[in-house]
C-alpha cells in the first residue's frame, strides 16, 4: 500500500486499514471513544467541538479543474465513474503536493524592475482613490497584487503594531490566500480579491463610518474582503447542488461557497498562526466575525440584508458605539465592495463584465456537454453580457448602492459610483440596442436571401 495508513478499529470489531486522507465522518464506530481516537490520530478539524470555529485543511477539498474533464475525448456517454475517479484523484494528488504550503516564494515583488516596482509604490500612494486601476497594479506586482496591497494596508491602519503581528508570519499568510485562489477563474481570482479589499478600503474611510471603527473592526474587514472568495471552483452553488459535489452535502446546500471560503480561511489562520500569539478567546471570536463577514456575500441573501438596512435607516436607530450595529456595517461595506465593479470607471467595469460573463458560459459549456440544465445567465448563445449586466445593476447594484448613499450622507464617493453605475448602465443599454438592431438587420437578410432562392428555383428573375 503506498501514502500512510492506520489501523482501526470499526463496527463489530471488524479491524481495516484507513488511509490518512480519508474522513472520520464516512467511518462507523461502537462508541464514541473509538471516533475521539481516529479524530485525534487524523486531526480532522471539522468533527471537533462545536464550540469551536469548525476549519477545513488547506488541501482537503482541492480545486477541480473541470477542463481536465471537459478536454478528455470519451466515446459516448461521459465516461465510466472509475475513469472520472482516476481523473479527480490525479488532481487532488497534484493539488496537494505541488508545492510546500506557506513557503514565501522566492520569485515575488522584490525581483521584479526598479521601474516596475517604483509605479507600483507610486499606485499605493493612491490607494484610497477610487480609479485605481487594479488590473495595472497587479501586472506591476508580477501577479502578487493581493499579497502587496494587504501588507501596504495593515501598515498605513497600524494594524501590525496594534495586534503585534509578525510580518514574515503575515506575509505567509497572506501567501497562502493568493495561492489558494484559481488563475485559471477568468472572475474569481485573487485579482478580483485585491479589487474587493481595496474598495472596502476606501469604504472604511468614509466620515459615517471611519469614526467609530476600531483597529479589530478595520483588521475583520480587510481579512474579510481578502478571503471572501478563496478557493472558488469556477461554478456556483446550483452547480455544486446538482452534480452533488462534496461541498454541497458538508454544508447542507446552505451557503455552500461562502462556508467553504470562511473554513478555509480559518484553516489558514491556524496554520500559519498568524493570531496565535492572541488569547484563546479573541482568536475564537475574530474567526466568528470572519465567517458572519463571509456568509454576509451569499447573494441569496441579498433581500435580507437590504431589508434591513432599509429598515435601520427608516427608523435612524443605527448606533455605530455599540459593537453589532459596527458589524453590521461592516457587512453591508463587504457585500458593497464585493458587486462594486459596475460602480467603476468603464473601462475597468467592462472588463470585469466581460470576465464574470466568460466564467457562466464556462459553467453553462461545462453543463451542456455533461447533459445537465443550463443554469439560469450560463447559456451564451441566449444570455448576452449586456443584458445580464443591465439587469444585475437594475435589480442588485442599484438597490443596494442607493441605501449606501442615504447611509454615508451622498458623500462624493457614493454619487461618484453612483453616477458611473448610471453612465455605465446607459453604454450597456446602448450595446444592447446595437445588438438588437443587427441581430434583426441579419434576419432580415436571411429572410430575403430565401425569397431569392425561392423566387429562382421557380424559374423568375430575381
Amino acid at each position: 500500500m503506498q501514502g500512510i495508513y492506520i489501523k482501526v478499529k470499526g463496527t463489530r470489531g471488524k479491524a481495516f486499514w484507513l488511509p490518512m486522507s480519508q474522513r472520520c465522518g464516512e467511518i462507523s464506530f461502537d462508541s464514541p471513544e473509538q471516533k475521539a481516537k481516529c479524530v485525534r490520530m487524523l486531526g480532522d478539524a471539522r468533527l471537533r467541538s462545536q464550540t469551536e470555529v469548525l476549519s477545513e485543511r488547506r488541501g482537503s477539498y482541492p480545486f477541480i479543474d473541470f477542463r481536465l474533464l471537459n478536454n478528455t475525448v470519451y466515446s459516448g456517454e461521459i465516461g465510466t465513474k472509475k475513469k472520472v475517479k482516476r481523473l479527480l484523484s490525479f488532481q487532488r494528488y497534484f493539488h496537494a503536493s505541488k508545492q510546500l504550503r506557506g513557503i514565501i516564494p522566492q520569485a515575488s515583488l522584490y525581483l521584479l524592475d526598479e521601474d516596475y516596482l517604483g509605479q507600483a509604490r507610486h499606485m499605493l500612494s493612491k490607494v484610497g482613490m477610487w480609479d485605481f486601476d487594479i488590473f495595472l497594479f497587479d501586472r506591476l506586482t508580477n501577479g502578487n497584487s493581493l499579497v502587496t496591497l494587504l501588507c501596504h494596508l495593515f501598515n498605513v491602519h497600524g494594524l501590525i503594531h496594534h495586534f503585534h503581528l509578525d510580518m514574515v508570519t503575515l506575509h505567509r499568510f497572506l501567501v497562502m490566500v493568493q495561492e489558494d485562489y484559481h488563475s485559471q477563474n477568468p472572475y474569481h481570482n485573487a485579482v478580483h480579491a485585491a479589487d474587493v479589499t481595496q474598495a472596502i478600503h476606501c469604504y472604511l474611510k468614509e466620515p459615517k463610518l471611519a469614526s467609530f471603527l476600531t483597529p479589530l473592526d478595520i483588521m475583520l474587514g480587510l481579512l474579510a474582503a481578502a478571503a471572501h472568495d478563496v478557493d472558488h471552483p469556477g461554478v456556483n452553488q446550483p452547480f455544486l447542488i446538482k452534480t452533488k459535489h462534496h461541498l454541497a452535502s458538508l454544508y447542507q446546500n446552505v451557503s455552500v461557497l461562502e462556508n467553504h471560503h470562511w473554513r478555509s480561511t480559518v484553516g489558514m489562520l491556524r496554520e500559519s498562526r498568524l493570531l496565535a500569539h492572541l488569547p484563546k478567546e479573541e482568536r475564537h471570536d475574530i474567526e466568528q466575525q470572519l465567517g458572519s463577514l463571509i456568509l454576509a456575500t451569499d447573494i441569496n441573501r441579498q433581500n435580507e440584508f437590504l431589508t434591513q438596512l432599509k429598515s435601520h435607516l427608516k427608523n435612524q436607530d443605527l448606533n455605530l458605539e455599540e459593537a453589532p450595529d459596527r458589524h453590521f456595517m461592516l457587512q453591508i461595506a463587504l457585500k458593497c465592495a464585493d458587486i462594486c465593479n459596475p460602480c467603476r470607471l468603464w473601462e475597468m467595469s467592462k472588463q470585469w463584465s466581460e470576465r464574470v460573463c466568460e466564467e457562466f458560459y464556462r459553467q453553462g459549456d461545462l453543463e451542456k456537454k455533461f447533459d445537465l440544465e443550463i443554469s439560469p445567465l450560463c447559456n451564451q448563445q441566449k444570455d448576452t453580457i449586456p443584458s445580464i449586466q443591465i439587469g444585475f445593476m437594475t435589480y442588485i447594484v442599484e438597490p443596494l448602492f442607493e441605501e449606501w448613499a442615504n447611509f454615508t450622507g451622498n458623500t462624493p464617493l457614493s454619487e461618484n459610483m453612483l453616477n458611473h453605475l448610471r453612465r455605465n448602465k446607459a453604454k450597456w443599454r446602448s450595446l444592447l440596442h446595437k445588438q438588437h438592431s443587427s441581430s434583426r438587420s441579419t434576419d432580415h437578410s436571411v429572410q430575403v436571401t430565401e425569397n431569392e432562392e425561392q423566387t429562382l428555383n421557380e424559374g423568375e428573375t430575381p
